[in-house]
């Protein structure tokens, strides 16, 4: 017989429930994992990075639910849905895990003797001593590789000091530690190319005799740069160090070995412990959870900071455990668990608790996925439950998620240090041209100037040679500017700063602002060719609201429109709720003239469907209520239904109490009792829940709800509603809501008691259950009366449609990767205008690989064969999780992510957290695009750090998301203005900086490389060494600063007004190689005219008044500033925007040089610092020939580049020229607006495609063939008081 076939029996025949072998799902047998041994799909060789090499073990689809035997109610996708109940990488073992036995016989030794000690079973009374372990944390090198635990972890209860060895529950989320940072943040500073070669050019100024510089010229500003980095990497890792801090002080209650509880910072708690959750507490580590305040042990947990979603997930402690609801009782707990060991898949668990009873006698209980409690999520709706700590810190399931965040580079970084290397490359030409000048100065003229003293052995020359190689090199070495990188630095720090501070990007409901963590990336934001998004959380809250209503063919809503109220094309006016109530509590009275009897009966009738479908919604679901702070609060394992349950009490028809066989409603201020019969639960296959109640009056009635498809072809002949109904349906359906149809049926007594049987009998069916109990559903609704339709809205967060359908406009193609169904996540993306009514379905849904690849390759060349042709069709690819598995194996990626980049918009449903890094992975791989990943849950963390830009969505408490990521902001709607706003800024502000920054430095240096042929190539400096380095550092540092922290090349309105301005960071227009040489040769040109025209002004050298030479220094300075005035000439014809600013930094350079030169040309000759400006002063400021070369040659430079400037803005402008004369001249923007035309045909596009396919609401949680909900709502009694925990 088959596993799945013995597993099939178990779970079916209530007989074998009381005890059942810890192999039983835990771990399942070989039968269920996704993707065997033997048929391994090569996910990851070598097609995608391995940096995956903890993949976590839900990584390839979601298997079969968890399966949980041993409470009888087997939770399954209300528990946190398992995404690998089989294939668990660290596993127990083979078939069975090692060391489980279940015989019952082998458990008393060979010689009959009692039981009394074994490897698996210590005996804990009196645990052995041990030296006491210190709190300390052990520090691990770096490089050093983590040891993979195998086998199992065997866990002591109640024994602390037998858990001593386990890691304790600190955690760290930051980059660095203090013996970490040094080495650490060197290695990254010298991967840039700027960095070492600098280093290079310090250690050669040491050497004597080579240096024509002062020996400390580059190594003093480069420590100025690095600690300029150094500074501001710790103050970004300090804030993730404050962040920790807080996380690890909280406070959580541990159970003493004196029965009471005792309050223990996070960072104390051991594994072992047992703590205390109250409502509404974060759980601080993974625990098995042992008892709650619930019956027989469920408990609520919310996981929003794992996933995203706010649905609470229902956990539930074994049946062995969950009488024990007294610390007392806990205490008395002996024994062992077994546990895998720490891996990172957060949907499952295998472990065993072995416990020892009072007689001596060994019991096996079997744990599963339902037991777990992982860290991050929050105890809810529970008053208290206590739990076992099993993982804590580093190795909680969240923390083995949260991978170190890796060291990110961007496309401008790169092309920055190629840039570098091939300047370096033109500064080895230089130099290797400027010794071979010199030596054939040495070898061939060495007579002629003989006054020289040069060497004439060949091994003199030789060590000339190299050192003359070195001189050059350190003479020209700033054609590569320190001040780049540092400035750089600094402008990227300034604008995630302006980032932090936008108002704009603030919500205030949440008291959050946009905070942008890793700033080196802000560029990034400004070139995104592809956003890849979760859903749940992200673009929408997972907030369910009663929208709207149809009852017997009127459609009522909360607040109507007037264009709604008053009706069009011949439709009936829609009402409010407020109407609806008032017709429910008018009542006829006789005694005044009423309306005509006809008109009667048609309200009567009204009266009777609205009391039909209202009682339907209070009393056909499976939510459990909750009074708290005297409101009742509705607890439900699907949003949908919590909505409906809440829209009833809304409308007067309040569900307060459930008991094991009955519902209880206040309908209007009178309470009724309504037996619950029977459940039939929903399914995906099903598409519709029925209960079946007697109503206090004594009758039988079914109530059913589910997808109009399925309640429309079980309904009776002569429906007085059908079409209203089905007219309201496609309005609803249109506007983006989630409907269902309702409908309901009187039942004679007898067929009910001939259906029950049927009923009984299937439910006690040993093979085939589920579908039996299908069939025998099947039977009973048929011929049912329609009464109407609901339709919940899936609320989406604000702006996230305008969002979406701007960045599409930017040229953004938007994927959406979600856990969620289908048919939900095709809805989303109807209401956010991801899919247009326009676009082409594509959905993928198949069984297996083969199918799966068949119906890429068609629909590949199907929609390849209609682009030949001419035609161009929107289109949409719809994937699910298990086709998705299949289309990311090696053979197909390529055919699916060719299709994929056609579709406009792409929706991949039902993945896995590892599923959502392949694609990204996948797609970063095979294009050269840059990518953004946003999310908000730890099953988010892995896509974000996979993508270029990772971006989290924050405002929750926690939100492990936020902490992964590159920026977080509180609303998907904030990405807009991070994207088309700042992003754009960053990305023109950097391309600008670094092409400036790389132009200044050429141009002076190019002269000192045009004085060598007038110098003899002697390496004799053309300018004071002091003086040379302040340029970089002093004079012009502020120009390259202030363009990049506030220049903008169009306003942040033009940007959000024209996306499309976007387009130009995508195609790198303002930084190609290019613009690059282009500037290169700029630079060159102005060097040639400003060295050439300062020559021939001063050829033979001037006289001056007094009768004496003006002197190399004289010439040297002169040249010197009319470079500076130049170059902030440029810097002032490049700029877009002149604040206050820009005026002190550009002007006001020039201003400062002017003043301070003087003054160190006094004062450092007279304290000995430097001679060379000796006596310079009175001559150089005093010379008429000075003012004219400082007027005349920087404008003959810069007239060429006003010229091309105005050629190029009149004859050849860019689409931003265009912009910023709009900008100007504030011209108005006459394009057509056709809005209401527009509107007329989407409508019409809208109701054809819903047709075709609309979204229902999920009434209920799925329960892959077993009825657990009716179960779970069996065991409440909401009417009888809970116990206390002490």
């Amino acid at each position: 017989m088959t596993d799945d076939f013995l597993r099939l029996v178990s779970q079916a025949n209530p007989a074998s429930r009381r005890y059942q072998p810890a192999s039983n799902g835990y771990p399942p047998s070989g039968s269920t994992v996704p993707y065997s041994d033997n048929q391994s799909p090569q996910l990851m060789d070598p097609f995608f990075d391995d940096e995956d090499d903890n993949a976590a073990d839900s990584a390839f689809g979601r298997p079969a639910p968890m399966q949980s035997q041993e409470s009888g109610l087997p939770l399954a996708r209300s528990a946190a849905p398992p995404a690998g109940v089989g294939g668990s990488k660290i596993s127990l073992g083979g078939g069975f895990p090692q060391g489980w036995n279940f015989d019952d016989d082998d458990f008393r030794p060979a010689d009959g003797s009692a039981f009394s000690e074994s490897a698996s079973f210590p005996r804990l009374k009196h645990p052995p001593h041990k030296p006491p372990v210190s709190k300390t944390r052990k520090w691990k090198w770096p490089w050093r590789k983590e040891k993979v635990s195998t086998g199992e972890r065997i866990i002591a209860l109640n024994s602390s000091a037998a858990n001593a060895d386990f890691c304790s529950n600190f955690i760290s989320t930051s980059k660095y530690n203090v013996l970490s940072f040094v080495p650490k943040f060197l290695f990254e500073q010298f991967s840039k190319y700027a960095n070492l070669f600098f280093l290079f050019t310090a250690c050669i100024q040491q050497i004597p005799g080579v240096s024509p510089t002062n020996k400390y010229t580059t190594i003093a500003p480069l420590a100025v740069v690095l600690l300029a980095s150094a500074f501001k990497e710790m103050q970004e890792d300090l804030k993730r160090h404050q962040s920790d801090s807080e996380l690890n002080s909280r406070l959580a209650k541990v159970l003493t070995p004196q029965s009471t509880f005792t309050e223990k910072k996070w960072l104390d708690i051991q594994v072992g412990d047992v703590v205390r959750l109250e409502n509404n507490d974060f759980i601080p580590a993974d625990l098995i959870i042992i008892s709650s305040s619930e019956p027989e042990g469920l408990c609520y947990i919310e996981t929003s900071n794992l996933d995203g979603e706010t649905n609470l997930k229902i956990k539930q402690a074994s049946p062995h455990t969950a009488p024990l609801t007294s610390p007392s009782l806990v205490n008395a707990l002996h024994g062992s668990l077994r546990s895998e060991q720490p891996n990172n898949s957060l949907y499952t668990y295998e472990g065993t608790l072995d416990l020892i009873s009072d007689g001596g006698i060994p019991k096996q209980i079997p744990l599963g996925p339902d037991q777990v409690l992982l860290r991050g999520a929050q105890l809810r709706n529970t008053p208290w439950a206590y739990g076992l700590a099993v993982f804590t810190g580093h190795e909680t399931k969240l923390m083995r998620n949260a991978t170190a965040a890796p060291i990110k580079r961007t496309a401008v970084e790169h092309q920055v240090n190629l840039q570098i290397v091939f300047l370096f490359i033109l500064l080895l030409a230089l130099s290797v041209g400027s010794t071979i000048g010199s030596s054939i100065r040495t070898w061939f003229f060495s007579s002629s100037q003989w006054y020289l003293f040069e060497s004439t052995s060949l091994s003199g020359r030789a060590k000339g040679f190299i050192e003359d190689i070195l001189t050059f090199i350190i003479l020209y070495n700033n054609l590569i500017p320190i001040s780049l990188i540092v400035t750089m630095e600094v402008v990227k720090f300034q604008q995630a700063q302006l980032i932090n501070s936008d108002l704009d990007m603030y919500y205030a409901r949440t008291d959050t602002p946009a905070l942008c963590r890793t700033s080196s990336l802000v560029e990034e934001l400004g070139q995104i060719e592809y956003v890849f998004s979760d859903k749940t959380g992200t673009l929408t809250c997972n907030e369910m609201e009663f929208r709207c209503c149809s009852i017997a063919g009127t459609a009522y809503a909360d607040v109507v429109d007037d264009t709604k109220r008053d009706g069009e094309d011949g439709k009936d006016g829609w009402k409010t709720f407020a109407e609806m109530r008032s017709m429910l509590e008018s009542v006829n009275d006789p005694f005044l003239d009423g309306p005509s009897t006809s008109q009667t009966t048609v309200a009567e009738q009204e009266r009777n469907v609205m009391h039909e479908f209202l009682t339907l919604l209070a009393v056909c679901h499976t939510v459990i209520p909750e009074v708290k702070d005297g409101k009742t609060v509705y607890q439900a394992s699907s949003p949908d239904e919590a909505a409906l349950v809440a829209g009833a009490e809304l409308l007067g028809y309040q569900f307060h109490t459930r008991k094991p066989k009955s519902v209880f409603v206040n309908i209007r201020g009178q309470t009724q009792e309504f037996d619950v019969l029977n459940v039939c639960e929903f399914n995906s296959t099903r598409k519709r829940m029925s209960t079946i109640i007697r109503t206090p009056e004594g009758k039988i009635k079914l109530y059913t709800k589910g997808a109009d498809t399925v309640i429309l072809e079980r309904l009776s002949k002569n429906q007085p509603f059908t079409e209203k109904t089905l007219v309201h349906l496609e309005d609803y359906a249109t506007d983006g809501l989630r409907t269902l149809c309702l409908a309901f049926r009187d039942i004679p007594e007898q067929e009910y008691r001939q259906w029950a049987s049927i009923y009984d009998q299937a439910a006690s069916t040993i093979n085939g259950r589920g579908e039996a109990l299908d069939e025998a559903a099947e039977l009973i609704e048929k011929d049912l009366f329609l009464l109407g339709a609901t339709a919940i809205e899936d609320k989406l967060q604000d702006g996230v449609p305008d969002t979406i359908h701007t960045l599409q406009m930017a040229g953004i193609k938007v994927w959406v990767l979600t856990g969620d169904r289908q048919e939900t996540a095709i809805n989303i993306g109807m209401s956010c205008r991801l899919i247009s009514e326009s676009m082409n379905l594509v959905i993928v849904n198949e069984e297996n690989s083969k199918d799966t690849q068949n119906f890429l390759t068609k629909r590949l060349s199907a929609i390849k064969n209609q682009r030949n042709s001419g035609e161009l069709e929107d289109l949409a690819l719809i994937i699910d999780g298990k086709s998705l598995g299949f289309a990311l194996e090696k053979d197909l990626s390529k055919i699916f992510l060719e299709l994929a980049i056609m579709c406009k918009a792409v929706i991949c449903c039902r993945v896995s957290p590892l599923q959502k890094a392949l694609v990204v992975k996948l797609v970063k791989k095979n294009q050269k695009a840059i990518l953004l990943a946003i999310g908000d849950g730890a099953n988010d963390v892995s896509m974000i750090q996979a993508a270029h830009v990772g971006v989290g969505i924050s405002g929750v408490e926690g939100l492990q998301a936020a902490r992964s990521a590159d920026v977080a902001i509180s609303q998907f709607r904030f990405l807009k203005k991070l994207l088309l706003v700042h992003g754009a800024w960053s990305y023109r502000r950097l391309s600008k900086l670094i092409l400036y920054s790389f132009y200044k430095n050429i141009v002076l240096y190019m002269t000192q490389f045009w004085y060598s042929f007038f110098n003899n190539f002697s390496g004799q400096i053309a300018y004071e060494s002091w003086t040379l380095s302040m340029y970089n550092v002093v004079f012009t540092v502020l120009p390259p600063l202030v363009i990049g922290i506030f220049d903008q090349f169009v306003s942040a309105r033009i940007l959000d007004r024209y996306p499309q301005l976007y387009i130009l960071g995508q195609r790198n227009e303002f930084f190609t190689k290019t613009a690059f040489w282009l500037w290169v040769a700029n630079a060159l040109y102005h060097s040639l005219i400003l060295y050439g025209f300062s020559v021939i002004l001063f050829w033979g050298d001037l006289k001056l008044s007094d009768g004496f030479d003006s002197g190399h220094w004289f010439w040297g300075t002169t040249l010197y500033l009319a470079v500076l005035l130049t170059v902030l000439g440029k810097a002032a014809l490049i700029s877009d925007l002149w604040t206050k600013y820009t005026v002190a930094a550009i002007p006001g350079s020039f201003i400062f040089t002017m003043c301070f030169l003087p003054l160190y040309a006094v004062v450092a000759p007279a304290i000995g610092f430097s001679t060379e400006y000796s006596g310079i002063v009175h001559r150089l400021w005093t010379s008429s020939v000075f003012y004219f070369v400082l007027i005349f040659i920087p404008i003959f430079c810069l007239v060429r580049d006003f010229v091309w400037k105005y050629y190029r803005r009149t004859y050849m402008p860019s689409s931003y020229h265009i912009a910023q004369e709009l900008q100007k001249y504030n011209i108005p923007d006459y394009r057509p607006r056709q809005e209401q035309f527009q509107k007329a045909i989407k409508k019409v596009r809208a109701t054809q495609r819903m047709r075709r396919n609309r979204g229902f609401a999920f009434s209920q949680t799925e329960s892959a063939g077993k009825q657990d909900q009716a179960k779970i709502i069996r065991a409440y009694d909401t009417s009888n008081a809970r116990p206390s925990g002490y």
